[in-house]
């Protein structure tokens, strides 16, 4: 008769995701993810496979809080720019305690080169991304906001770029009115 897992497995995953943000896949030993997550090491096996297959639910589900938090965001906007300035807001602004930076933009820089599973997280989150500002851009354009001659699309690969290098720079610059600067330079395209 199988036991009844002792922990929640969503806990325990956002506990791995914290560790691996924190420290990156290369110096998370599975001595620390034991520790950290609080559940023996067979439990991590037979519940999320080796480090590599953990890392990859740990970035699956951050994926999808980045998805939920955006979309919550968004909503509150009162028009398209407003909304992308969100984005960017979001780049800057630390959310509780978490870690500086995107575990995203941590997973390209170190894992993504040689993880296939990696990299194809990285790009579904980075063309979800340039999704959303394609989507806004082109809203902005139907109500006026923006002129017809804005190509949404080369658009959205750069405002993607220009996140991605935020998010970049917020691991080592805590100069907010710098960062805004950058934001507001940035967004100043759309005019």
């Amino acid at each position: 008769m199988a036991r009844s897992k002792e922990f929640n497995e969503d806990v325990v995953l956002l506990k791995a995701m914290r560790l691996f943000w924190e420290q990156g896949y290369e110096k998370t030993s599975m001595t620390e993810l034991v520790s950290h997550m609080g559940i023996h090491k067979g439990s991590i096996y037979d519940t999320f496979g080796d480090k590599q297959s953990l890392y990859t639910q740990a970035l699956r589900r951050y994926s999808e809080m980045l998805e939920q938090l955006a979309r919550h965001r968004l909503n509150d906007a009162q028009s398209s720019k407003d909304a992308i300035r969100l984005l960017f807001e979001m780049a800057i602004q630390r959310v509780d305690d978490n870690p500086e930076g995107c575990f995203m933009v941590n997973t390209a820089v170190e894992v993504a080169k040689m993880d296939p599973e990696a990299k194809k997280w990285v790009h579904l989150n980075w063309a979800r991304t340039e999704h959303v500002i394609r989507e806004l851009i082109v809203q902005g354009q139907l109500s006026g906001e923006f002129s017809k001659t804005l190509d949404a699309e080369s658009l959205s690969y750069f405002f993607n770029n220009a996140l991605v290098g935020l998010r970049v720079m917020v691991k080592t610059i805590s100069d907010k009115e710098k960062l805004n600067q950058i934001m507001e330079t940035t967004l100043a395209v759309l005019e």
